[in-house]
């Protein structure tokens, strides 16, 4: 009973391979928290002194994004039950391609209606190319999608788990945009399910914006979708179906901010900083996340505090779908409250809206949530638009959504968290740095 047993050539392999999984599983947790708390960009601005409708401040922020200059018109979707039958009605009606890239395509009443449309189109002889986020859909399924692939559509997932591809597992598609016969594009908060349609006893409709693009902006929407439709599928697209867009003479100046991670920061990142630096008035925000950076947060109470600007800041309040990340965001809030910032949580439903005005001039609206994964690790898609129609709209939405929200004080931050005191400890370098 007492006799040793002697490894065999088995057991030395099994334990090697636990030793290269476990090495595997340290590298990659390492790497998350390096994305998550590591060295940032300073994001560091001169102002420029230009006014926000001037030829020199659009010519600027069209650089610094990579941005081509287009003329577009613009339509405000609010809530599933606005933008999910334009979105049908566009894809019913396509005679030679559609592309679709979506971070969320869950199982559902939704994406069935959505997936029946595409395979019927696709049937007709349409170009159907559909592009998912692998972890944003995992529970989907790549089954769900054999119908599409059967009428003669083409379907891909975004960075799949596999054993060449586990250095990506961070990098995810985050964008949400329809582009249907290079001429009529979507884009927006909303991803393709239930939720944003269907109330449950649970769970109310989620509070969400798209918006329908026709124009030159089209095209920047069409070439965001090449970038990782050649990544997923390794094809470039090519013909006259895919690039039929329409320039527009008397359309709105706007540019599409096709974001993706390189150095810490984006071309989101840089558009957000560069507007909020440049803001006189006002600055308007609704985002479903608040976890602004350091960079960020000094930017908007700087605003407030040395240029007199009216920061008003709309997020999920106690519907959100992720908890951790509302108590992680009441600690990033203190500085802005601190600072003469408002901060306000929506109380109906989970606010899913990711929008931004600026001065009651410039809007930014796409997928882009104000936080670190947005800014700094998903490949994004934003529209910047200069027009005071289209803010207006936005903004009046704003304050509707403010009449069911409720304002955020320092009082209601005093308890401590442990998620918060780690956050802190983390941050403290870098807050040291400013």
């Amino acid at each position: 009973m007492g006799r040793e047993r002697r490894l065999t050539a088995g057991d030395h392999a099994v334990r090697a391979l636990a030793v290269v999984g476990a090495s595997a599983l340290v590298l990659y947790g390492s790497k998350v928290l390096i994305n998550l708390f590591g060295p940032q960009p300073r994001f560091a601005m001169r102002d420029l002194g230009a006014p926000l409708d001037s030829e020199e401040f659009i010519q600027f922020l069209s650089l610094i994004t990579d941005g081509t200059r287009r003329q577009s018109r613009l339509k405000r979707l609010k809530n599933g039950e606005e933008f999910y039958p334009e979105m049908l009605r566009a894809i019913r009606g396509a005679r030679e391609a559609i592309n679709l890239e979506f971070y969320e395509f869950e199982r559902g009443r939704v994406s069935e209606e959505i997936l029946e449309a595409l395979s019927e189109r696709a049937r007709a002889g349409v170009e159907v190319r559909v592009l998912v986020d692998f972890v944003g859909s995992v529970t989907t399924g790549d089954r769900y999608f054999d119908g599409l692939r059967a009428a003669g559509g083409q379907m891909c997932w975004y960075h799949p788990f596999r054993w060449n591809t586990w250095q990506y597992m961070n990098q995810r598609t985050h964008r949400k945009l329809l582009v249907v016969d290079g001429e009529t594009g979507f884009t927006g908060g909303a991803g393709v399910a239930d939720h944003w349609l269907y109330a449950t006893a649970e769970e109310p409709v989620w509070r969400d914006t798209m918006f329908c693009v026709e124009g030159g902006a089209v095209a920047g929407l069409i070439s965001t979708f090449v970038e990782n439709w050649l990544e997923a599928s390794g094809e470039i697209l090519s013909g006259e179906k895919q690039f039929r867009f329409r320039s527009m003479a008397d359309g709105l100046e706007s540019f599409v901010v096709s974001s993706t991670p390189r150095g810490g920061g984006t071309q989101a990142r840089i558009l957000f900083q560069a507007l909020i630096k440049s803001a006189r008035k006002t600055i308007r925000i609704t985002t479903p996340y608040f976890l602004p950076d350091r960079a960020a947060r000094h930017a908007l109470v700087e605003a407030v505090e040395q240029r007199g600007v009216q920061v008003q800041i709309l997020t999920a309040g106690p519907r959100i779908d992720h908890p951790v990340i509302r108590t992680l965001s009441r600690h990033s809030s203190r500085h802005l409250l601190e600072g003469g910032a408002e901060i306000f949580e929506y109380q109906p439903s989970m606010i899913h809206a990711k929008l931004m005005t600026v001065d009651g001039q410039w809007s930014v609206v796409g997928s882009t949530n104000f936080d670190h994964r947005s800014f700094a690790l998903n490949d994004e898609v934003n529209l910047a638009v200069l027009d005071r129609e289209l803010a207006g709209v936005i903004e009046e939405d704003f304050f509707e959504d403010l009449k069911q929200s409720e304002p955020l004080s320092l009082d209601m931050l005093h308890e401590r968290t442990l998620l918060g005191t780690v956050e802190s400890i983390l941050e403290r370098p870098l807050q040291e740095e400013s």
